[in-house]
């Protein structure tokens, strides 16, 4: 998958990933990264993101490459988190960028094939993200996250059709989900899921992945009797 174009990628992003692991080592439980990456492709993951800033950059390089290896093996993209400069030497399929790290439009161009996501908090960033270069954009935080700490505002499930409405690029929404939120976000247009500690605080990795990937293809598929009925 390394030498997939962005085209190629961007097929399996849309058509194959409903859930979007996220790595934090430091909330994995005492697992590592790896341990939690292959927990969560033997779950069924399509797709992961390596998010780490703890490590220094040999031994965060060292680890991207385990993951691109890994990735390659299981058929499932590998994303990292910020740092463009390990996500070229490894040969990752994307990076995702929050709206302090590097500019889109410049990761663009050193990384034409690659897959770039933007964060989106607000309607303007949403509205703005192709004219970027981005490939997809981050709908949140939704709801309160260990992830980010010292926030106070959230922007809820009802940001979901607004923001998704101002851009015609795919998107992913992200920030505190539960496994009790599913059926709502799917129910306002979410199609691809993206969480933390949702996986990395379960006992059961792998099994808690597969449970996620079930829950959102009932979910995708009531809505999409709901609306057939609807039209009908």
């Amino acid at each position: 998958m390394p030498n997939d174009s962005l085209a190629q990628r961007l097929k399996i992003f849309t058509e194959d990933v409903t859930l979007y692991p996220v790595s934090c080592e430091k909330l994995a439980q005492g697992r590592t990264d790896l341990e939690w990456l292959a927990a969560v492709l033997a779950g069924g993951a399509r797709i992961v993101q390596l998010r780490d800033k703890e490590s220094d950059d040999r031994l965060l390089y060292e680890k991207a490459r385990a993951f691109r290896r890994l990735t390659t093996e299981a058929g499932a993209l590998f994303m990292v988190n910020n740092r463009l400069d390990i996500a070229l030497l490894t040969g990752a399929d994307g990076i995702h960028l929050g709206n302090r790290d590097l500019p889109a439009e410049e990761a663009r161009r050193l990384a034409p094939e690659m897959l770039i996501g933007v964060s989106a908090n607000t309607p303007d960033q949403a509205a703005s993200a192709k004219e970027r270069g981005a490939s997809y954009f981050n709908i949140g935080p939704l709801f309160p996250t260990a992830t980010k700490e010292g926030l106070q505002e959230f922007l809820g499930s009802a940001a979901i059709p607004v923001f998704s409405a101002l851009s015609p690029l795919p998107f992913t929404v992200m920030g505190g989900i539960k496994l009790d939120h599913v059926d709502e976000l799917v129910s306002r247009g979410a199609q691809r899921l993206a969480v933390v500690t949702a996986l990395t605080a379960s006992p059961d990795i792998a099994a808690e992945t597969s449970r996620w990937l079930t829950a959102i293809d009932a979910a995708q598929n009531a809505t999409g009797a709901a609306q057939e009925n609807q039209n009908g």
